[in-house]
């Protein structure tokens, strides 16, 4: 197959600026072309979902999810920010992982996914 990975993630945003220091400060996440943010090598899914799915805000084209460490951590170091996160139980399991979500501040929803431990 030709395509090797994703190149990168595209959108609108009504303050990119103040968007992309969101993502920077809260997540690591850097948009910059001269020192690009380069993930750890691990499972990336490309999935879409039926339109009327509720895996995410019907209102949404898309949701990202971001492969993590520490999930616990980061979730602590995002409501100590004022970042309302959101966990269920039964999201998580031994065979899938941690999951949580959040929403940047421009309502765009981010999954947090931390994988199973091999």
């Amino acid at each position: 197959m030709s395509v090797v990975g994703i190149g990168g993630v595209f959108f609108r945003a009504d303050n990119p600026e103040a968007l992309l220091a969101w993502y920077d400060r809260h997540l690591g996440v850097v948009g910059d072309f001269a020192a690009p943010w380069v993930p750890q090598p691990g499972p990336t899914l490309f999935m879409p979902f039926k339109r009327d799915a509720d895996h995410f805000p019907l209102d949404r084209q898309w949701m990202i999810n971001f492969r993590v460490r520490e999930l616990d951590k980061l979730i602590t170091a995002l409501r100590d920010a004022g970042i309302e996160v959101t966990t269920h139980v039964e999201w998580d399991t031994p065979e899938t992982g941690k999951f949580a979500r959040i929403y940047d501040p421009e309502g765009n929803p981010i999954e947090l996914w931390e994988p199973p431990v091999d």
